[in-house]
């Protein structure tokens, strides 16, 4: 055996602990060599992970350093996100890669603040980032970037510039509209709404569109899991079951107009206490897993019931961007490395790449 076929067969056996599949058969090894006891190549991920690039480096390191003759590695670690596939026959959206809605079937189970910070964790990874408010009735995400005092801009009366605040572009009905009015319309008019914020929005070369839905199954999910491009959902809960019933039916509508489910979150999955540390499961435990289990999805991540997450959210500055370092911030990233690892594996979209037919008269 060579001894490059050696190194190759240690990759296959190392495991991506985001995506839970090789080194080899995901494709990313690139310009493999290897010279004078120097195992080199280029890995590219197909998800964004700034933060783990050091601890995948020194995990490559240690399992080719177990191969017979290799002394040293140098590995050069890139991302490059792609555009995946949608429900078939829609086309993908002009600036944006890649749509993820994250969604739930209840109310008050903290999906906007989840949406949020995983727009944010994403962004801090080393992704472009959108964040689309499509709670048109109750829109919080100007609120909760920061950015409730600011309005859009139009270079030609006809487009809308997104707010840019830690990183990310937002746009929200928020931002056009008296915080104190409410909106009293009808959902044929909703829908319109929603579809005109996210087709005139000048979204610039987004890599992840991450959609803030309301809770439900009513108008405005039917209509962007009809019409708009969707890589994938993610459904938030928490352990209730009063949750977890409705939970699952936000679920079983996505699968219904095929958009894939790349997982689930259990939000205020404990309660910590803010004197003593203690953690108590006031709202049920195993719910989400349970869930999961019934369904054959992933279980990406549990959120703690936290006083800073609220506190940070309420004053505009997401438990992400207030302290990148901390806990529940960790968790954050590890959730929206999960959901980008999950849509690298999905089949990319090549419709860019076909050759468009134009006749002309001589």
């Amino acid at each position: 055996m060579s001894d490059l076929q050696a190194i190759q067969n240690a990759l296959a056996l190392t495991i991506d602990p985001n995506t839970g599949k090789d080194y080899l058969s995901s494709r990313g090894v690139k310009n493999l060599k290897f010279e004078g006891g120097v195992a080199s190549f280029d890995l590219v991920l197909g998800y964004p992970a700034q933060s783990q690039q050091a601890i995948i480096r020194q995990q490559l390191d240690d399992a080719l350093r177990q191969v017979p003759g290799v002394s040293g590695t140098d590995i050069r670690i890139s991302t490059l996100i792609v555009a995946h596939s949608a429900q078939r026959g829609l086309q993908l959206h002009q600036g944006v890669k890649n749509i993820i809605a994250v969604a739930s079937g209840k109310g008050g189970v903290g999906k906007s603040t989840t949406a949020v910070n995983l727009a944010l964790a994403l962004s801090v990874e080393g992704a472009r980032v959108g964040l689309l408010d499509a709670d048109i009735y109750g829109p919080s995400q100007p609120t909760l970037m920061g950015v409730a005092d600011q309005h859009p801009s139009s270079p030609d009366n006809k487009h809308i510039e997104p707010i840019v605040n830690y990183g990310v572009q937002t746009m929200s009905i928020g931002f056009l509209i008296d915080p104190e009015q409410p909106m009293v319309w009808r959902g044929p008019m909703v829908t319109q709404a929603l579809t005109q914020l996210l087709n005139d929005t000048l979204w610039d070369n987004v890599d992840y569109l991450i959609i803030d839905l309301p809770p439900g199954t009513g108008d405005i999910q039917l209509t962007l899991s009809q019409k708009v491009p969707l890589t994938g959902a993610v459904i938030v809960t928490t352990p209730q079951d009063i949750a977890l019933l409705d939970a699952r039916k936000g679920l079983k509508m996505f699968e219904k107009v095929g958009v894939p489910i790349l997982g689930i979150v259990e939000n205020m999955s404990t309660h910590i206490c803010s004197n003593c540390g203690h953690a108590e499961p006031i709202f049920g435990e195993g719910g989400g897993a349970a869930m999961c289990k019934d369904y054959g999805v992933d279980l990406l991540g549990q959120l703690p019931l936290d006083l800073s997450i609220r506190l940070n959210a309420d004053a505009g500055k997401p438990s992400v961007a207030a302290d990148p370092n901390s806990a529940v911030s960790e968790i954050y990233k590890t959730i929206a490395r999960k959901v980008a690892a999950r849509v690298a594996i999905k089949s990319q979209d090549f419709s860019a790449k076909f050759p468009k037919i134009v006749i002309q008269n001589d």
